[in-house]
């Protein structure tokens, strides 16, 4: 599949300056940034050799028509597949519009890859500038060819059905290192991206990152359990955060009397000193001899 570029530029020069300098085909290398070197074969016969985006390319082409401030038509005969035009137009006032008509075929991938990314296109407008400055900055053209090719057979805008005879032909192909580089760094960069882009899941086909889980973090807990229930180790100490506990409901039951009845622990005597002092037979007799007061120490029940 073929490619065309289309390209216009204004020149501040008269119109035979403009014109007089592009039949100057061996010194586009000078304004020219793509051709690398042209050789004037014949009036109507050129050798290129250009390179583009790191692609080396070689041709002969064959002037179809060419006539002084108007026009120059060519096609390749041999090498890479391309034709075109150049046409002039007097706007007066020292300005002249200078056009590019380009329909190339991309031969090979590195060149393909090129074609989608307008190398070829951008490398023709820059082109076109320098040529604009070239000339204005001289103000005047290194040399002119005034002759005519094709007198009579206009040839239009030559494409690449005109350059049939180049078909096949390898255009003596060359691809510069550094291309090669590029094109090797562009693939390991698909290939960072394509493996960063995380995996696959099988059974849903969505994209799944690529990621290490992580465990959650668990914090132990100590259940204690409320005071004065089962389980509650110390039902009357405060808990271990200083809150006092709540007591538990008391029991029933009568506390084991380890003093045998020396000493009133249940609190049913007449709340007197003595009387928690007394033993069981003391306060016994004093119970049974009436009111009065106890025997001194040391003396028998039933002495005054």
């Amino acid at each position: 599949m073929s490619t065309k570029v289309e390209k216009r530029i204004l020149v501040n020069v008269p119109v035979s300056v403009a014109y007089n300098q592009w039949t100057q085909f061996e010194e586009f290398p000078h304004f020219m940034g793509g051709v690398k070197n042209v050789e004037q074969l014949s009036d109507n016969r050129l050798q290129w050799t250009a390179e583009i985006g790191g692609v080396r390319r070689q041709w002969q082409a064959r002037i179809l028509e060419q006539v002084p401030d108007q026009k120059v038509a060519w096609a390749a005969t041999e090498g890479a597949t391309n034709a075109g035009s150049v046409t002039f137009e007097d706007l007066g006032g020292g300005q002249t519009s200078v056009q590019l008509s380009l329909e190339y075929e991309p031969e090979g991938v590195v060149e393909k890859i090129g074609d989608k990314l307008n190398v070829v296109e951008k490398q023709a407008e820059s082109d076109l500038e320098r040529f604009k400055a070239f000339i204005e900055d001289e103000g005047y053209a290194t040399g002119a060819w005034r002759g005519t090719v094709g007198e009579g057979v206009p040839a239009g805008t030559p494409g690449v059905e005109d350059a049939a005879a180049s078909r096949g032909d390898s255009g003596k192909a060359g691809v510069s290192g550094k291309v090669v580089a590029g094109v090797g760094l562009a693939a390991a960069a698909a290939a960072g991206v394509a493996a960063a882009s995380g995996r696959k899941d099988a059974d849903s086909g969505t994209a799944q990152p690529d990621t290490t889980a992580v465990p959650p973090v668990t914090t132990p807990t100590t259940t204690v359990p409320p005071t004065g229930t089962a389980g509650s180790v110390f039902p009357d100490e405060g808990l271990a955060d200083g809150t006092a506990s709540q007591p538990g409901p008391r029991s029933d039951a009568k506390p084991f009397d380890q003093t045998n009845g020396l000493v009133d622990i249940e609190g049913d005597s007449d709340e007197t000193a003595l009387s928690d002092t007394a033993s069981e037979a003391e306060r016994r007799a004093r119970t049974e001899g009436g009111p009065g007061t106890l025997p001194p120490a040391g003396g028998s029940l039933g002495q005054h």
